[in-house]
């Protein structure tokens, strides 16, 4: 994805330093999960954003709250590829490597390029640190890691107590401006201006002029040295991306999610509840949404993520745009109430933010092992239609269909995301409210016309054309009525254990999901209409597969993309598609789960590309085995 390709050299103005020009670049800053290296990628990720580069991210950060420092367990780091033209992943290889200690290092080094630049803090390379990370001797001192790649070893923490000297503070307290340091240096190197993070640091510590000082000492440090010392002899610019008009902010899909949520509520004419659990990766989502009081969002911390799906079927019933979130062991808690949202048929939105399982698991890596969990795992035959996010923008728009969907069927949703979606970040053309598609919802005031029977007895699951029963709010006079988890009478709603009744109604909850598909985009195809190879793919796999899939077309291979959006139902076309192309393959960050519902409805003999590491795909790995089937 990165180019090393040198456009126009030149020198810097005032300095006999080149600046050469590069199409893209991937940026990887990494170090002691105390280092504070997700604040200085988002920084970077920040200023490239507001200059005009496509911007996509992948943070990665350790599970422990605060493992051994120096260790290879507690190595944070957070990458970034900046580009001049669209891009889809955070990059394969990295072009620029920051190290921050050994064990950075040593978990780092296999992902930089040969040939690609690495900064080091050559302070902590001492015995004590060498040995954390399991090095016998000082990698630095390897003439091969020399050979390989441009080795700049920066007396970092030096130089950083050097430019916070004066100021009275503390040896740790002139240490934790060191990142600043090391960001400072890479603004230097990269062209980028560094105005946007010194007004950024004025405005977070306003309150204490000596940290607002120290922080932009050591920012402007790191600048100055990599203009006056000999070691950095270039420096390099991506231009401005030439993306559509409007105005753009840098968003993460957690934050997309919490805004689509908002936006549906207004556009609904509805207030939003919220009720929720703390739990990585989906706690930002609560956190974002809790700062929404002024837009009609209510958010309630439940002491577990029973009574948190519990408080949303109250809410729902209550005719609350009602929501929460999780991640897989919550979604698994979440079960029994989730059941009990089919069976009340009531709308209300469980988002899913997938991460590395089983039990606890990778809680801090992506995966998205949860699909068959969303369709299947609930007691009985509770059907839930399910949507997938494809990227953190896209999180936006796919939450107003998920609530579109609720309210017009009345029934539970499951909003599917990532730990990659959910913490990436990409650039996000922001959308006029006024272009947006109200969301229609209608409560009852009284039996419908042409209806037979008594004015006072309300019908409760008396269907409209899409098989939804009307969402009657409470305390309505004419409309009292009973809901609850015992199987109810086909149209009255009355308690009814006949075998007939329970039959129909298992039915009416299944028809009515399967009929959505009748309202939902037909499945569209990114390369040949038919041909040797259909790649289908879903969730936050899509960058990684479009490029792949976009890098084989440009070879001239017969291969097409299909990404799903929508995972149950299926779009009523995906059948036809796939019978359009000889081979199908379908890369999962699972064991095969996608996979398993291909074939079993569409009967065709799909080959599964599977990588359960905690890790998305590199693009590479997905050409190599688009090529593996074309070559068989």
């Amino acid at each position: 994805m990165s180019s090393t390709e040198v456009l126009n050299p030149q020198p810097s103005p005032g300095s006999d330093k080149r600046r050469e020009e590069r199409d893209s670049v991937v940026i990887r800053f990494c170090g002691d999960s105390g280092d504070g290296m997700q604040l200085v990628g988002t920084q970077f990720t920040n200023v490239s954003a507001s200059f005009g580069n496509d911007v996509s991210t992948l943070p990665d950060f350790p599970a422990e709250i605060r493992a051994p420092q120096g260790t290879l367990a507690g190595v944070s780091g957070f990458q970034l590829n900046f580009s001049s033209q669209d891009i889809f992943t955070p990059g394969d290889e990295v072009d620029t490597l920051v190290a921050m200690n050994p064990a950075a290092l040593k978990t780092n080094l296999a992902d930089l390029k040969r040939g690609g630049t690495l900064i080091v803090n050559l302070d902590e390379f001492d015995k004590g640190n060498l040995q954390k990370a399991g090095y016998e001797t000082n990698p630095l001192d390897d003439g091969d890691l020399v050979q390989k790649y441009h080795v700049h070893k920066v007396p970092m923490t030096r130089l950083n107590r050097d430019a916070v000297s004066g100021l009275g503070l503390s040896m740790k307290e002139q240490d934790r401006s060191r990142n600043l340091f090391a960001l400072g240096l890479v603004y230097w190197l990269y062209d980028r201006d560094r105005g946007v993070t010194e007004q950024w640091i004025q405005d977070k510590f306003k309150k204490n002029p000596t940290v607002v000082e120290a922080n932009l000492r050591a920012l402007r440090g790191g600048f100055n040295y990599g203009f006056s010392t000999e070691s950095f002899t270039t420096h390099y610019s991506v231009p401005k991306a030439r993306l559509a008009p409007g105005k753009y902010r840098k968003i993460t899909g957690n934050e997309a999610v919490a805004w689509g949520l908002a936006a549906a509520a207004r556009l609904a004419g509805k207030t939003l509840f919220f009720g929720g659990y703390p739990i990585t990766p989906a706690s930002d989502i609560l956190h974002s949404l809790s700062e929404m009081k002024h837009f009609g969002v209510r958010t309630f911390q439940a002491e577990d993520e029973i009574a948190a799906m519990a408080s949303v079927c109250g809410a729902a019933f209550a005719g609350e745009i009602a929501v929460t979130a999780s991640s897989g062991p919550g979604i698994c808690l979440k079960g029994e109430a989730m059941g009990l949202g089919v069976m009340t048929e009531l709308p209300m939105i469980i988002v899913n933010v997938q991460r590395g399982g089983p039990s606890t698991g990778l809680p801090t890596k992506t995966e998205q092992s949860d699909l068959l969990l969303s369709l299947f795992g609930r007691n009985g035959d509770s059907p839930i239609p399910v949507l997938a996010a494809s990227s953190p923008g896209d999180c936006f728009y796919l939450m107003l269909d998920a609530v579109r969907i609720a309210v017009e069927f009345m029934t539970p949703v499951v909003f599917l995301s990532d730990g990659y979606i959910a913490n990436g970040s990409e650039p996000w053309n922001i959308p006029k409210f006024s272009d947006l598609k109200k969301i229609e919802v209608t409560h009852p005031t009284g039996r419908p016309a042409g209806v037979e029977g008594s004015p006072d007895d309300f019908l409760p699951y008396l269907r409209d054309e899409k098989g939804a029963r009307p969402w009657a709010l409470p305390g309505t006079p004419g409309l009292e009525h009973r809901i609850g988890g015992l199987e109810k009478a086909d149209i009255t709603g009355n308690v009814d254990y006949s075998p007939g009744n329970h039959h129909k109604m298992v039915m009416n909850r299944m028809n009515k999901v399967a009929g959505i598909a009748n309202y939902i985009p037909l499945q569209t195809v990114e390369g040949p209409e038919s041909g040797d190879l259909l790649v289908i793919s879903w969730g936050g796999t899509y960058g990684a597969i479009r490029t792949a899939v976009l890098k084989s077309i440009a070879a001239g291979k017969s291969v097409a993309h299909a990404h799903l959006r929508y995972m149950n139902p299926f779009p009523r076309n995906l059948g036809d598609i796939v019978k359009k192309y000889r081979k199908v393959l379908i890369p999962e960050l699972n064991s095969g789960q996608l996979r398993l519902l291909i074939r079993g409805n569409f009967l065709v003999d799909a080959v599964g590309f599977n990588k359960i590491q905690g890790k998305p795909f590199l693009v590479s790995e997905v050409v190599r085995k688009i090529d593996e089937i074309l070559a068989n």
